[in-house]
């Protein structure tokens, strides 16, 4: 199934509670044609064929911002409805609520489960 990616002008994180896609991947934002958080390109690979072999679910990718807008504590990512702490993130949700996470090294042990 396709990964899709937000829209990061038009779509505030409030509004992410409301999509139609179940996973909300929370990356950093590419600089230079990559992603310029290392543990965020580590488990790219690995997440785009999770999300893109038959019968996965659809999934929306949220770039998070440059090194400079994450790390701010302005960032609106980092408060509700989402408080992320750390990227990359993958959070579940059902019905507008979040029902489950996973964050940095638990997405490559954890992800399948998370699928089902």
């Amino acid at each position: 199934m396709p990964l899709i990616i937000a829209d990061a002008g038009s779509i505030g994180p409030h509004a992410l509670l409301d999509v139609p896609e179940k996973y909300l991947i929370f990356y950093s934002s590419p600089v230079h044609g990559k992603l310029w958080c290392p543990d965020c390109r580590d488990v790219e690979q690995f997440v785009r064929e999770s999300f893109t072999k038959e019968g996965a679910p659809d999934a929306l990718i949220v770039y998070v911002g440059d090194r400079p807008q994450w790390k701010a504590a302005s960032n609106p990512f980092r408060g509700d409805p989402w408080n992320l702490k750390s990227i990359p993130t993958i959070v579940k949700v059902e019905n507008g609520k979040e029902v489950g996470r996973l964050v940095e090294s638990e997405i490559p042990e954890k992800l399948e489960s998370l699928m089902q």
